[in-house]
């Protein structure tokens, strides 16, 4: 009974967690909705069900208490009216007594003790229980034990091969279906269609974040699962539609998008150049060790955008996969980010995601 509640209370308090950092992340939206109110309500709603199961809780550790003072008063009494008549009746030294008395006094104290905090026991196996689940849990995408070839670089062609997708959150969905793509090397393909076709789940597949349940998905004609993840996405540069950066120096960025060395400084200025930010960056009183804030806040979307290029361009890869890349960006934004990316794609595969006609006109393949 202690561990279903201790688990429901849990449960109830993740629910409850999720609102409020929903609520504080996207501080802003809510503001502009006029949202407050209902979200301070949702929150009020999601900890009801721990509240009432708290007050069960209370109770029941309000019980266990009072059980046992109750079994260390009834074992001290019992001490003393049966010490007193050993002594008294039976002639038994009065040290012994007290040495038998604060003994079991000491045992029923140990107990009543423990017997108190067995409720907070059984809250920290639970909460033990499921951080120790998640720490077990095994990802479905592994390294092969023996990999087709070691140190795998690529040449920049891949294909996906009579592929059927499903979500694992969506299995009844066929994402893609006998879907098939070739990609040749130091090509540019344009993926185009409508919102949920199965666009951006290409470039996961490709990226190797799920494999699918049918077909096959390969570089250079090898499948994915034959290459280890490390070596397969080294070969890939990925810029998304809104890029993530870290609370680090410009350099920091830009040097994490190759996990093989460390990227000497020349390098992170040649990258930067090429992506069309380093008069930019130049131009800051701190040059490349500016901190760029929590996500890149105290930079605008096409400056973000361009680190995001460089970041992809230093570990040199034989594939990009531009994800509606500037379609966040306002119309001069656009033009400065188009031109590094255009920059970026010569001489390597490309493969974009896009809805305007002006970014995929000069693509070689249109896939819709």
């Amino acid at each position: 009974m202690v561990s279903e509640e201790s688990t429901g209370i849990a449960k109830a308090m993740e629910s409850s967690s999720k609102v409020a950092v929903e609520a504080v992340a996207n501080v802003r939206t809510v503001s502009a909705l006029g949202k407050e109110d209902f979200f301070v309500e949702e929150y009020a709603r999601q900890l009801r069900p721990a509240l009432h199961i708290a007050k069960r809780a209370t109770h029941m550790r309000g019980i266990v208490f009072g059980l046992s003072r109750g079994i260390y008063d009834l074992v001290y009494s019992a001490s003393l009216y049966y010490g007193g008549h050993l002594i008294v009746y039976q002639n038994v030294n009065y040290g012994v007594i007290l040495k038998t008395a604060e003994t079991l006094l000491t045992g029923s104290s140990s107990a009543a003790v423990a017997f108190a905090y067995a409720p907070d026991f059984q809250k920290g196996l639970s909460a033990a229980g499921r951080i120790i689940q998640l720490l077990n849990r095994q990802s479905k995408i592994t390294n092969p034990e023996t990999p087709t070839i070691e140190d795998f670089s690529g040449s920049g062609s891949a294909s996906l091969r009579s592929v059927l997708f499903k979500y694992p959150t969506r299995p009844s969905v066929n994402v893609l279906e006998n879907f098939d793509l070739e990609i040749e090397s130091h090509k540019t393909i344009a993926l185009v269609g409508p919102s949920g076709c199965g666009k951006s789940t290409i470039i996961q597949l490709l990226e190797r974040y799920y494999d699918p349940q049918e077909g096959i998905v390969a570089q250079n004609n090898i499948p994915l699962p034959m290459i280890r993840l490390s070596d397969a996405r080294q070969t890939i540069g990925f810029v998304q539609q809104e890029p993530i950066l870290f609370d680090r120096t410009i350099a920091e960025n830009i040097a994490y998008g190759d996990n093989t060395r460390q990227p000497s400084m020349e390098e992170i200025v040649e990258v930067a150049m090429q992506a069309n930010i380093h008069e930019f960056i130049a131009s800051l009183p701190m040059g490349y060790e500016t901190n760029v804030g929590s996500k890149g806040t105290q930079l605008s979307g096409g400056q973000k955008q361009r680190i995001a290029i460089a970041r992809a361009l230093i570990r040199q890869p034989k594939i990009l996969f531009l994800d509606e890349a500037t379609s966040a960006l306002d119309t001069e934004s656009e033009k400065v980010v188009q031109d590094a990316l255009d920059a970026a794609k010569a001489g390597r595969t490309c493969v974009m995601i896009a809805h305007r006609l002006s970014t995929v006109r000069d693509a070689d393949v249109i896939c819709v």
